[in-house]
C-alpha cells in the first residue's frame, strides 16, 4: 500500500497542475506591437477641436507620414524619417515648409512595452484593454481583434481610428517632401514642436516622450 506521504504529495502535484493554468489567466496582457506597415484613419477630438489624420506607417523603410485635415482649415503634411529629418509642410500655393534634425526617428513598433495594465473598458462600442504609459497617453486595444481603437493623451487630445489597414503601403513618390523644403534653414527641434502645437496636432512633449524613451 502507498505510505501516507506518497498521498501527500499527489495531494501537492494536483494542487500544483489545478494552479498552473489559473496562474497564467492571471497574467495580465500586454499591448500588441504596431504592424510593420499600416494605413489609418483618425478622427482627433481636442476640446472641441476636429482634425483627420491619414497615417502611414512605415517601419521597414523608416519613415511615418501624417497627412492632416484641420476642420475647414488647411491641409498639412508630417513628414518624418528614422534618422531624424521631419517636414511639415502644405502643397498650395503658400508653399509653406517647415524641416528639422531630431535626435530620434520614428516610433518603434513596440512602443508601447511597459505600459501599465488598467483593465478592460468599452470604448467606441468596443470592448478594449487598455495600457497606461508614462502618465502621458492611455491606449485602447480591441479584445477580439487585438486593433487600436483609441487613445487619449494627457491633455484630453482623443485620437479615435476609423480605420486600420494592416500591410497598406503608401507609394514612395508621395514621400518625397516638396523641393521648397530645401531651400530654406532647418528649424530647431523647439521650433518645430511649437510649430506642431500651434496647428494644434501633436502633443508638445510628443516628439521627447513618446519619439524619446519610448524608442528604447
Amino acid at each position: 500500500m502507498a505510505s501516507s506521504s506518497t498521498y501527500t504529495l499527489l495531494f501537492l502535484a494536483s494542487l500544483a497542475a489545478a494552479a498552473s493554468p489559473l496562474a497564467a489567466m492571471a497574467e495580465p496582457p500586454e499591448p500588441t506591437p504596431w504592424p510593420l506597415q499600416f494605413h489609418s484613419i483618425l478622427f482627433v477630438n481636442y476640446s472641441g477641436s476636429l482634425s483627420l489624420i491619414d497615417l502611414w506607417y512605415d517601419w521597414p523603410n523608416g519613415r511615418n507620414f501624417n497627412i492632416v485635415q484641420d476642420q475647414l482649415g488647411e491641409l498639412l503634411y508630417d513628414l518624418e524619417w528614422n534618422n531624424g529629418t521631419s517636414f511639415f509642410y502644405t502643397l498650395d500655393s503658400n508653399k509653406k515648409c517647415r524641416s528639422a534634425q531630431v535626435e530620434v526617428g520614428i516610433l518603434r513598433p513596440n512602443w508601447l512595452d511597459g505600459a501599465v495594465y488598467l483593465g478592460q473598458e468599452n470604448v467606441d462600442g468596443f470592448l478594449c484593454n487598455v495600457w497606461q504609459k508614462v502618465d502621458f497617453i492611455w491606449y485602447y486595444e480591441d479584445v477580439v481583434s487585438k486593433r487600436p481603437v483609441h487613445w487619449v493623451y494627457y491633455t484630453g487630445r482623443s485620437i479615435h481610428v476609423m480605420t486600420f489597414e494592416v500591410g497598406a503601403v503608401l507609394e514612395d513618390p508621395k514621400w518625397q517632401a516638396p523641393v521648397y523644403c530645401f531651400d530654406k534653414k532647418k528649424d530647431t527641434e523647439a521650433d518645430l514642436k511649437e510649430y506642431k502645437l500651434d496647428v494644434g496636432y501633436l502633443e508638445p512633449q510628443l516628439e521627447s516622450i513618446l519619439r524619446g524613451p519610448m524608442q528604447l
